[in-house]
């Protein structure tokens, strides 16, 4: 994208979370850890499904190790960045890269949205429609949803993003935010633009945002009630058992989206939208992969045949080989 506004403003200063020197350590150190633990989490569950031969032809795990691939970019799109600020206070950015992040931020935000409803229409037929399923739910027709997912959540982005970056900048030039978020870019317009740009952008947003979340929640509304019309009480109960976690990821996402939009007063705002944003971008990455593949029981058997495959074969240790 090309990004050329009519001011002088070449960069942006960050001003992050304003702690002092003792705290913003502990801080680096936290996220460190927290974005190592993340990348760590998400790469096995794709390394596990892309070796495990019964997985890898699996809907569900096709869907969910390329879902592991797309949480580890978005958490990559904000948590170095705010390593970076906070190791080095001045916190600048240039225009261009932060309007690239803006873009990429958005970006996979919206196609986490689409993920999410492709994650909600596997479950749907896999167990409304069992017949059918495996006829639908092809790998071709998996890798084929998850390139729509992609491409739809790049391409929702890309007109507001063009939209704001033509505006004027002259100054002051201070985002008040650990990233690069419209609103608060907003706010340094010049001449002042008032609310309508950010309203576009609200917009576009809860479209895509309800748009999903309306699929979602009909979806498993329908799995619910299948599975309280189901006579075999121990398939519903394992069924129940992996739709509550699946919803559980759907809330931690939604959730604090949600918040965004009900922020109670202009004082506490700033604050408020800090928090939010921090929980989304880095503690629901970390959470996800541990709530939807860690405790399967699937996943943990496909670890441990991993890691027998890897053990040499004796005639001691027969056991251990595959």
């Amino acid at each position: 994208m090309e990004l050329a506004n009519g001011s002088g403003v070449q960069e942006f200063i960050l001003l992050g979370f304003g702690a002092v020197q003792q705290k913003r350590i502990l801080l680096f150190i936290f996220f460190t850890v927290l974005y190592m633990l993340t990348l760590a989490e998400n790469i096995t569950i794709i390394t596990v499904v892309l070796l495990d031969t019964h997985l890898a032809r699996l809907p569900m795990y096709i869907l969910l190790s390329n879902f592991s691939w797309l949480e580890m970019c978005y958490v990559t799109t904000t948590v170095p960045r705010m390593l970076f600020d906070l190791a080095s206070p001045q916190g600048i950015i240039s225009f261009r890269n932060c309007f690239l992040q803006y873009y990429l931020l958005f970006s996979f935000g919206s196609t986490e949205d689409f993920y999410l409803s492709a994650m909600a229409l596997d479950r749907y037929l896999a167990i409304c429609h069992p017949l059918r399923y495996q006829q639908i739910m092809t790998p071709d027709f998996c890798y084929a949803l998850v390139a729509a997912c992609w491409i739809l959540g790049f391409l929702w982005q890309v007109l507001p993003v063009l939209l704001i970056s033509k505006l004027s900048f002259c100054g002051p030039n201070i985002i008040d935010h650990f990233l690069c978020d419209p609103g608060p870019i907003l706010s340094l317009a010049c001449p002042p633009v008032g609310n309508i740009p950010l309203l576009c952008q609200i917009v576009a947003d809860a479209l895509i945002i309800l748009g999903n979340f309306f699929f979602v929640v009909l979806s498993y509304g329908a799995v619910i009630l299948t599975l309280l019309k189901t006579s075999n009480r121990g398939s519903r109960m394992k069924a129940f058992s992996t739709i509550f976690f699946h919803l559980v990821v759907v809330t931690l996402y939604y959730g604090p989206i949600a918040g965004m939009y009900v922020i109670p007063s202009r004082e506490s705002q700033s604050e408020i939208t800090k928090a939010v944003t921090l929980f989304y971008t880095t503690v629901t990455p970390f959470l996800n992969p541990l709530i939807y593949c860690l405790r399967n029981d699937q996943v943990r058997d496909a670890i441990g045949r991993l890691r027998r495959r890897k053990l040499p074969c004796n005639t001691t240790e027969e056991d251990n080989c595959l």
